[in-house]
């Protein structure tokens, strides 16, 4: 049985609607939030193995707000990259970092030209390419951002046998590798090792969340494309490129990018926030959004002066 959201209900009380995008590679399905009166539109990325509903949490402290959220290819609803014109039944397309980046720069021209953007851990690594290769934008967020290599982080190690993990479930017979990546048991040990809250209630939820989207990958070809990317790359081969404002959302305790890195980070953008949030590690998403939110919300809402 599903565990009820800390968030269920603020998130019941902002009208949503589910929206389906035709484009060259395929069907985008996507989820508008909020009020279509509202003054600010902002853009909302994913991370890795997730779907739109992990960042439901934050959506639902943004008042005001109106929120405009993709599943990424090969994730949640939207089905695996297809060689442009190929059609439903085309040749897949490999899941590359310029294959996503080239991917959100037509979503975001198509249903929310110039609206700012937000990127949560992998899709931070997307916006970043995204914008820095032209995704027109005023202003960039980037939430857990992936600030250096996963293979040189605190848990190096343990990404390395992720590598192999998500090696051997594509390289194994389908069924077998289906079965361990979709495995109850490591998708559980993936979530408490990235939990830090002790609310048993949150930490229900959060297992719950992974338990019921975590698996919901198109198939175990993009989940290893998709991780071989996420590892390969990292936001700091962008920063300089990007001029436009830019919100970092770090965590204190981030196991996949330390603190000390995302405040390096941050002297990479030539116009770069930083704000830490103490006690807390990737999950920000689950387990802090309210303080997100706000600081969301406040960046995207500059005085009179432009100060943030």
């Amino acid at each position: 049985m599903p565990v009820a959201s800390p968030y269920a209900a603020r998130l019941a009380a902002i009208p949503v609607e589910r929206k389906t995008l035709e484009m060259p590679t395929g069907p985008a399905a996507y989820w508008v939030y909020g009020d279509a009166a509202a003054p600010i539109a902002l853009l909302m990325v994913h991370g890795y193995r997730g779907d739109h509903h992990g960042l439901e949490p934050v959506v639902a402290h943004l008042d005001g707000v109106r929120v405009i959220s993709p599943d990424l290819p090969g994730f949640g609803e939207t089905p695996p990259l297809r060689a442009a014109g190929k059609g439903a039944e085309g040749a897949a397309a490999e899941h590359t970092l310029d294959a996503y980046a080239d991917w959100l720069t037509a979503f975001a021209a198509a249903v929310a030209p110039g609206a700012p953007i937000l990127g949560h851990s992998f899709g931070s690594i997307v916006v970043a390419a995204a914008v820095a290769g032209g995704l027109e934008t005023p202003r960039v967020i980037l939430v857990n951002p992936i600030g250096a290599p996963a293979l040189e982080g605190p848990r190096g190690i343990l990404t390395r046998l992720a590598v192999f993990y998500y090696w051997a479930g594509a390289r194994l017979p389908k069924a077998l590798g289906d079965a361990l990546l979709r495995n109850r048991v490591i998708v559980r040990v993936m979530s408490a090792s990235m939990a830090k809250t002790r609310d048993k209630t949150l930490r229900a939820f959060i297992h719950d969340q992974h338990d019921r989207y975590f698996s919901l990958f198109g198939d175990r070809d993009v989940l290893h494309e998709g991780f071989v990317t996420s590892v390969s790359n990292d936001v700091r081969r962008f920063a300089p490129q990007i001029a436009q404002p830019t919100l970092l959302i770090a965590a204190e305790k981030d196991d996949i990018t330390p603190i000390e890195a995302e405040r390096h980070l941050q002297t990479l953008f030539p116009d770069a926030e930083l704000v830490e949030i103490p006690g807390v590690g990737h999950l920000i998403h689950y387990e802090t959004p309210q303080q997100a939110a706000s600081a969301i919300t406040r960046f995207l809402r500059p005085s009179g002066a432009d100060t943030r």
